[in-house]
């Protein structure tokens, strides 16, 4: 009966329109080992509250493009890295400047921001992963203090049987005292995604690994992580593991019951997992969330998915769901001509609409983002690209009100990670986690973005990490700070 509510029809509105931006040359190259990877950081590393944008380069240096309003971007210093397969932004010594952990093939490296958009190597402690070749990544907080991390390797490159079943264990890290407790999650199948959730809503997160059958090849599957038990979750956990060629994660509650929905990017389907008695379970496939084969040009060869990002372009109220797609290099059984993908939720049903909106490149898109750059209340996107031009479209959309949230609060969790935001309207009430991790190779720390629709105003609370919910508060269309 809940997916049957689900799919209600929701009225009809104008569909998203999305402008290309000129943007400074960047991209990802490299050979196999850069055929993953690609991953997009989106953070206001000054202040300004534009958010700017950090890209890996693979066997490229990375790039930092500075946002100077107006969707105008422009390189900006930054340290000399390359071999990088992606980047995360996350405020390690919660001093108020946010920092970036970066992902390579060969040892990671931590940048500490200093406010200004500037960043320069620190190791914070954290161990380098040696020559891992690194893939994914995921933070949250268990305590007032320093953060949990996880970090998921790739193919064993030192494995002389490779690559084919040759996957490469993962990484927990849990601070103790000045150091940090290791925890190899072990067997690993070639993880491309990672995410910290508190899925169940028990107050407990668990870690996502979303695998790549490409290289685990048989006898491997999605994998969650029990912090609280420290094992693995099964079946008899409620669990739903399947088997896929997994890349990317995205997390949202699209249902309005409160706990996240999963959509999962992989080879040919894609895959829409919606809350269920407290596990998940693969959306109908008349949801319309597959996204299969390529919407445009002809070709009938499977999809290729990698970066998932929920976001609600058109402020109605509803999150839609895009994909970035592109082939894995000359991989014959797939297609080469990949259009993006932009799936439009109508209350509760997904139609495509990336082509008519103005996005449906067919570069090998890698990480992407979805984050209002401008400032204008409507989320604008971001695509790394595989040997193509790192593309950003501004929406243009005639779209509804929107209100944006950011939390800070004191102690070693400045950006409250691990907390829930809820927003009231007399149409619905919405519901987001913050979170560190998911996408492919690359994530956002933006404010939470919540389309009102035709609402002048919204009620919203939050559910501070380790906390009760605070009481509802009076907001109006626009971007809203709150303090604990």
């Amino acid at each position: 009966m809940r997916w049957l509510a689900f799919l209600l029809a929701a009225p009809a509105a104008a569909d998203p329109i999305f402008e290309p931006v000129d943007m400074p040359p960047h991209i990802y190259t490299g050979g196999w080992e850069h055929f993953v990877g690609g991953g997009l950081a989106v953070l206001d590393c000054d202040g300004d509250t534009l958010p700017e944008l950090v890209a890996a380069g693979g066997e490229s240096p990375m790039t930092l493009l500075r946002n100077r309003g107006g969707m105008r971007f422009e390189p900006g210093a930054f340290p000399e890295i390359t071999g990088a397969t992606g980047a995360y932004p996350i405020d390690l010594d919660a001093d108020g400047a946010l920092d970036l952990v970066v992902l390579r093939v060969g040892p990671n490296v931590t940048l500490r921001g200093d406010g200004a958009c500037g960043f320069a190597p620190h190791d914070f402690g954290i161990p380098d992963g040696g020559d891992a070749w690194t893939t994914a990544f995921s933070a949250t907080w268990e305590d007032d203090g320093r953060p949990t991390l996880a970090f998921g390797n790739y193919v064993d490159r030192a494995d002389p049987d490779g690559p084919f079943g040759t996957c490469d264990t993962n990484l927990l890290l849990r601070p103790e005292g000045e150091d940090w407790s290791r925890t190899v999650l072990d067997p690993g199948f070639c993880a491309l995604s990672a995410l910290f959730s508190d899925e169940d809503r028990d107050g407990a997160p668990t870690l996502r690994l979303s695998n790549d059958r490409h290289y685990y090849v048989r006898g491997g599957a999605e994998q969650v992580w029990s912090l609280s038990e420290s094992r693995f979750l099964g079946p008899e956990d409620g669990t739903y593991a399947p088997s896929i060629w997994g890349m990317g994660i995205a997390s949202r509650d699209v249902t309005g019951d409160g706990r996240p929905d999963l959509a999962l990017t992989s080879m040919g389907d894609q895959l829409l997992l919606l809350s269920d008695d407290g596990g998940h379970a693969p959306a109908p496939y008349e949801v319309g969330a597959t996204a299969t084969r390529p919407h445009t040009g002809g070709d009938g060869r499977p999809s290729t998915g990698w970066h998932a990002a929920w976001g609600d372009v058109d402020n109605d109220g509803d999150a839609d769901l895009f994909y970035a797609k592109g082939n894995v290099d000359q991989m014959p059984g797939m297609a080469m001509e990949d259009p993006n993908n932009l799936l439009l939720n109508e209350g509760g049903r997904f139609r495509e609409v990336g082509a008519a909106a103005g996005i449906a490149s067919t570069h090998r898109g890698r990480g992407a983002a979805l984050a209002d750059l401008d400032g204008d209340g409507r989320l604008d996107l971001a695509v790394v690209n595989r040997r193509a031009p790192l593309e950003v479209w501004r929406n243009v959309s005639e779209a509804g009100n929107a209100v944006s949230v950011e939390l800070h609060q004191p102690g070693g969790n400045a950006r409250a990670v691990g907390a829930w935001v809820e927003v009231r309207t007399e149409a619905r009430v919405q519901t987001q986690e913050v979170t560190i991790g998911g996408g492919h190779a690359g994530g956002t720390a933006v404010p939470l973005h919540f389309g009102l629709g035709d609402a002048e105003r919204a009620e919203l609370r939050v559910r501070w990490p380790g906390g009760d919910w605070s009481d509802w508060k009076a907001a109006a269309p626009g971007r809203v700070t709150l303090r604990r």
